[in-house]
Formats: structure tokens, C-alpha cells, sequence
């Protein structure tokens, strides 16, 4: 293959595990060459509750980001392992402080820390036609609690280019975080399409941690994974043209083969032909997928046309409280005892709510229907645990709704035990198309 951009992975949302970069990180450094490590850990969901955060006066940017990097950084920069992350989620900057605070804390070398903002479409105050097209994405009167663009590889490899060792963005489109460093190492041009698809399917093929090494994979009896308390994250070879060798640090567990990266190039892809992103339009059907070696696999094949003219946006709005509630009915007819209890709850809501039930261990999963599967479950279960989820515009109404099921320790039938509720605000998201010259995307030198 030629001299390789060796990109690896340290992980593919915010929950994974906090030490899945150190294998990484050691694999890099042992094969030398230039090489960056990608986090990405911004979901959805994700966005809305750092965006909720910062709003209340808390931390915008991932919680558990010192914990990341504290075991790599060190390595990290005395090897000129370059860093890319969307960790900063609704506060990038505050983020890169806390980075800075962190290299100082550990003694390494000054890092020089890049900021890539402007994904954030309410920062800065209305911009014209930008109200207009968030709202037609909206329920009538409701206005946004956030709305943050998916922005492009630009300005990632901008910063790269101008010497930055780590680039904290919010919200990018996640293969971004690979294709920014590969255009800045092989100075590759946006306009030149299949190598921008390339890069762009090196970081689909990345983005999601161990999915692709064999997590999300594993099916005991039909695809077994081995080892996977110790699996390992993913690592691609990225050569000049583009083609790419997907892999894992050695003695780690888990497995690339190319059933776990063809799953990995299909997971969300709604038209294989036309997959859009913010820098080019990725056509997979040529894609070729070939084992050669032990837990390493060749992909090449990608194609690219011209950019879309918008950019996606997800919106973000509070949408009421929800209340969840669940007590446990174990033994001789436990199915039964569960049915009775929802039955008696259920007449005794308030007005107001509108409610799913669900038999956890019996029914829960499958059932989308306005309850009608809890009329159809099978009576043979001995351990259920009832869960009840209300949802209202209004917190008090809800919680009148959760007391009501509270009563089940007493008022119910025999042998409820372990009830447990909660309450919180509901999210929504919608997802608008913004033409590109109302977002302004950039980035900028950490002022710490």
C-alpha cells in the first residue's frame, strides 16, 4: 500500500468505554507514521441533553472526557498523534479549556488546540430566511431549544493543516472526523469526488467504535465473536488513493472480518447508491470487501458525485415530561398478577396522559400498537416486571399519574415488589434541510 495515514478509533458514542483508545493509541505508536485518533460521541440524543446542560447552567461538552484522554494524551502528543473529536458538543470551547487544563495538570508539551464552531444555527441571534426554515421543521408555536447543522470536513482539515494537534468540534457529520485528517495529510481536494467518498466511507467504516471489530455484530451460535470484555477498537490503513485496510491493535479481542465491516458500510444507509453527507454523495455499490490477513480487510471501490447544496440540521424541543413506573410480580401466575395491576391503574389516570404498558419479560420489546399486544401475551411467564410510561404536557398532572401506581403496594394484587419511578423533561427532534449560505462554519485557536 504505500506510505498510510493509520487513523484509529477511541470511540463510537458517549456511553463506550472510557479506556478503548490506550490499545489504540499503543498500536499507533508501534507501527509509526503519521496517525490521528478519532472520538466520535455525539448522537442525537446526546446534542440535546448537553444543549440542556449548558442552558441550566452546566457542562456543555462531554462529561467523561478528561477520563478519555487522560491515559493517551501524553502519548498522544509526544508521538504526533493528532486528536479529532466531536466531544465538545454544545460548548467546543469550553471543552478545549478543559484540555489545556488537563496537558498542564499531566506536564506534557503545550498542545496547540483548534476550534471548529458554527454549527450552532441559534448562537449569534436570528439570520435571515434560518428562523423561517427551522420552524417549517417544527409543530406549530413551538419554538427550538437547539438546532445545530452537520457540518463538513473543511474546516477540520484547515486546522490541521495549520499545525493543530487536537480539533474539538460540536455537531459534524461523523465521517467528517476521519476525512478532515485525510485531506489535510494528502492534501486532497473537496472538488475531487471519489477520494472525498473514500475518506468519507474510511470514517462510516470508524465512526462506531467496536461495532465494527465485531460488538454489535455478535450473535452466539451464529456469529461468534471471541473475547469481547477485551475488544478492540477499530484501526484503517488509508492510503493516498483512497483504498483503505481495515484492523484492530493486536491482541486485543473482538474480529474484522468481512462480514463485520460490510454490516458496518450498510448500518445506517438508506439509499446505497446516494448516501448524503456535507461533503460528498457516497455511492457504495461498487464497493469491493476482501480478507488479507488475520483480522485485517481491503475495501476499496467508493464513489463520490458533487455535494449536496444543503446541510442537514437537527432541531431540538422540549415536548412535555415523561413518567416511568415498574414494580415486579414473580412466581405462579405472575403474568396474570401484572395484567390485574395495569388494569387497575390504567381507569385511575388523570386526564391528560397517554400511557404504554409493558410486561418486561413476557412483552416489551415488539408491540408498537397502542397496547394491543398486551392482550395477546402469552400466560406462561413467572417473572415480570410491569413498566407503565406516561407522557403530558404538564409535570404535575404526570406525577399524579405515577402516585396512582405507587398505591400498587398495597391497593394491588399479591406480591409487587421492588416499584421504582421516575420523571423528566421530554426531548423532540426534527430534522430540517439549510440551504448552505445561512451557516457559517469556522474555526479558531483555543484561547487557553
Amino acid at each position: 500500500m504505500g506510505e498510510v495515514l493509520r487513523i484509529g478509533c477511541g470511540a463510537g458514542f458517549a456511553g463506550d468505554r472510557l479506556d478503548a483508545a490506550v490499545p489504540v493509541v499503543r498500536e499507533l505508536v508501534e507501527a509509526g507514521g503519521p496517525a490521528c485518533l478519532i472520538f466520535e460521541m455525539l448522537a442525537e440524543r446526546t446534542l440535546a441533553l448537553a444543549q440542556l446542560g449548558r442552558r441550566n447552567g452546566g457542562t456543555g461538552f462531554d462529561a467523561h472526557l478528561l477520563a478519555r484522554l487522560e491515559p493517551v494524551l501524553a502519548d498522544c502528543l509526544s508521538n504526533d498523534i493528532r486528536i479529532v473529536g466531536n466531544f465538545g458538543a454544545a460548548d467546543p470551547a469550553g471543552a478545549a479549556a478543559a484540555i489545556a487544563a488537563l496537558a498542564r495538570k499531566l506536564g506534557t508539551r503545550t498542545p496547540r488546540i483548534a476550534v471548529v464552531s458554527g454549527d450552532d444555527l441559534l448562537e449569534g441571534g436570528s439570520r435571515s430566511g434560518l428562523r423561517e426554515c427551522l420552524a417549517a421543521a417544527l409543530p406549530d408555536g413551538v419554538e427550538p431549544m437547539a438546532a445545530n447543522a452537520y457540518l463538513g470536513a473543511a474546516e477540520i482539515a484547515a486546522a490541521l493543516k495549520s499545525g493543530a494537534d487536537i480539533v474539538v468540534t460540536g455537531r459534524v457529520a461523523d465521517p467528517a472526523l476521519a476525512l478532515g485528517p485525510l485531506v489535510a495529510h494528502y492534501d486532497w481536494c473537496f472538488d475531487d469526488c471519489d477520494r472525498i467518498a473514500a475518506g468519507t466511507l474510511a470514517g462510516h467504516l470508524l465512526e462506531c467504535g467496536a461495532q465494527v471489530t465485531g460488538g454489535y455484530f455478535a450473535d452466539p451460535g451464529f456469529k461468534d465473536v471471541p473475547d469481547l470484555s477485551q475488544i478492540g477498537f477499530p484501526v484503517a490503513e488509508i492510503s493516498a488513493d483512497g483504498s483503505l485496510v481495515m484492523t484492530k491493535p493486536a491482541g486485543t479481542g473482538g474480529a474484522v472480518n468481512a462480514q463485520t465491516v460490510k454490516e458496518q458500510i450498510l448500518y445506517e444507509i438508506h439509499d446505497p447508491a446516494a448516501y448524503l453527507t456535507p461533503d460528498v454523495v457516497l455511492d457504495l455499490t461498487q464497493v469491493e470487501v476482501e480478507e488479507v490477513g488475520p483480522d485485517r480487510v481491503a475495501v476499496r471501490g467508493a464513489r463520490g458525485r458533487e455535494r449536496p447544496e444543503t446541510l442537514k440540521a437537527t432541531i431540538c424541543y422540549l415536548g412535555g415530561h415523561l413518567g416511568e413506573a415498574e414494580i415486579s410480580y414473580a412466581g405462579p401466575n405472575a403474568l396474570a398478577r401484572a395484567r390485574l395491576a395495569l388494569g387497575m391503574v390504567v381507569p385511575r389516570l388523570p386526564e391528560g396522559l397517554t400511557w404504554r404498558g409493558d410486561f418486561i419479560g413476557a412483552t416489551s420489546i415488539f408491540g408498537d400498537d397502542g397496547n394491543q399486544h398486551l392482550a395477546t401475551t402469552p400466560s406462561g411467564a413467572r417473572d415480570v416486571r410491569l413498566r407503565l410510561a406516561l407522557q403530558g404536557a404538564d409535570e404535575d398532572v404526570v406525577e399524579v399519574g405515577l402516585h396512582e401506581f405507587g398505591a400498587l403496594y398495597t391497593c394491588g394484587p399479591a406480591g409487587g415488589a421492588g416499584l421504582r419511578t421516575s420523571r423528566r423533561p421530554r426531548f423532540h427532534t426534527a430534522s430540517a434541510f439549510v440551504p448552505r449560505d445561512l451557516v457559517a462554519p469556522r474555526w479558531n485557536w483555543s484561547e487557553t
